[in-house]
């Protein structure tokens, strides 16, 4: 074939947020109607206070057909051709495009606040759209299930096999647990079981923070007794300098934990944090387990229940889904492993490479080997979540990228 096959590994869909109501178990929808004009408010506030509003409704005001997407099945598909893209992973969208479910079920799924019992709802209301949603082409969607650990392991296991016999194809954990139990803790053992047995990839996907930290009460809107908020300076640099380094931190803890010996099965994915980090973190953990001088007072037990080096269970059980990869990334591509990359869009965010996706594409691989590029871009996927190039290949025949075109400037 002349063409690559191209999968997008971070792709986002989701409803405008009223129709998400349809999705609700009944019993919610009246406090969906309660906490609706709230919500888009407090949205609306968060993405001031990040500085992405302006920008974003600056990018999106001649797309909005393409924008449809998001929830739109025929114009995705559109979408996909005009990129390139054979199929894709599809997480929830998330707080600048608001096409997100309601009470806290969206990209963070953060337990800090949250009701259990609404959430849960609205995960939920997510999960059964996404599965309609996959099912109108279900050789190009591998889509994600919401899933909240925090609240019952047994409903957390409950939902996984509900997605898996619903069409969908792996889960979205949260990456921040605040005072919940971490991804070592014996107990979520029942989960990586049942992703393993199921063949259910779990995510996380960069985004949630501790954005107090950053933004102080402005964050909020107010202070308490009404106050104006005090604006710390500096806030979005801190916040997209940490980011990944948050999205990563589940991986040192189930690697450390022994999650992946336990399961050597299960496989995990980090999304649109770079690939910048994962040469300097694997040296640090194999460093740190490895016999010499500087560890001589820490004994041997501590490494007793991993046999494996960290970078070995990453490398056999982890891959990332490199979102907006600029050419560095791709010139660090054997220090990172390349077969660790999969390439993705991150559509339909304004930094993500919608509506130049042959453009940026080319301008990152230009030049490489095409085993490379091809796995990269593709191939890659095709072999950590089995995707079905019988299904697939045609349709990279048709509108995948040339092969020529990394070989010249431009598309």
């Amino acid at each position: 074939m002349d063409r690559y096959l191209v999968i997008n590994s971070d792709g986002h869909a989701g409803l405008p947020p009223e129709r998400y109501r349809d999705y609700l178990d009944p019993q919610y929808r009246e406090e969906f109607d309660r906490q609706h004009a709230a919500r888009m408010s407090a949205l609306a506030q968060a993405g001031e206070r990040l500085e992405m509003a302006q920008q974003s409704a600056d990018w999106a005001k001649d797309k909005q057909y393409g924008l449809a997407g998001a929830w739109d099945s025929d114009r995705r598909n559109e979408v996909l051709d005009a990129d390139g893209v054979a199929a894709e992973i599809l997480y929830v969208d998330g707080l600048t495009e608001r096409n997100s479910p309601p009470f806290g079920g969206d990209l963070g799924l953060l337990p800090m606040g949250a009701d259990p019992e609404l959430q849960w709802a609205g995960a939920r209301s997510h999960n059964r759209w996404l599965s309609e949603f996959v099912s109108l082409a279900p050789e190009r969607r591998y889509g994600l299930a919401l899933v909240l650990p925090f609240w019952g392991v047994d409903e957390a296991v409950k939902e996984i096999h509900w997605g898996r016999e619903n069409g969908l194809r792996g889960i979205m954990l949260p990456h921040l647990w605040g005072d919940e139990d971490p991804y070592h803790h014996p107990k979520y053992d029942p989960i990586w079981a049942a992703c393993q047995d199921q063949d259910m990839v779990v995510h996380y996907h960069v985004g949630a923070a501790p954005m107090k930290d950053y933004f102080g009460a402005a964050i909020f809107g107010t202070q308490p007794g009404g106050e104006p908020p005090v604006e710390l300076p500096g806030g979005l640099g801190i916040f997209v300098t940490e980011c990944a380094w948050w999205m990563a931190r589940p991986l040192v803890f189930m690697i450390w934990g022994g999650v992946f010996e336990r399961h050597p099965g299960l496989k995990a994915v980090v999304s649109e944090g770079t690939s910048i980090w994962v040469p300097e973190l694997l040296s640090l953990m194999d460093q740190r387990y490895s016999d010499h001088h500087f560890t001589a007072k820490l004994g041997s037990g501590y490494t007793a229940h991993i046999p494996l080096k960290p970078s070995e269970y990453f490398n056999r059980n982890v891959r990332i889904g490199s979102s907006c990869m600029p050419r560095r990334e791709a010139e660090m591509a054997h220090e990172i492993g390349v077969q660790n990359i999969m390439w993705g869009t991150d559509y339909p965010h304004p930094e993500g490479t919608w509506p130049h996706t042959r453009k940026l594409m080319v301008e990152t691989f230009h030049d490489m080997p095409e085993d490379e590029i091809g796995a990269m871009l593709g191939g890659n996927a095709v072999d950590f979540y089995g995707l079905d190039v019988e299904k697939l290949n045609p349709i990279a025949e048709r509108i995948g990228p040339e092969r020529g075109w990394f070989r010249k400037e431009g598309a």
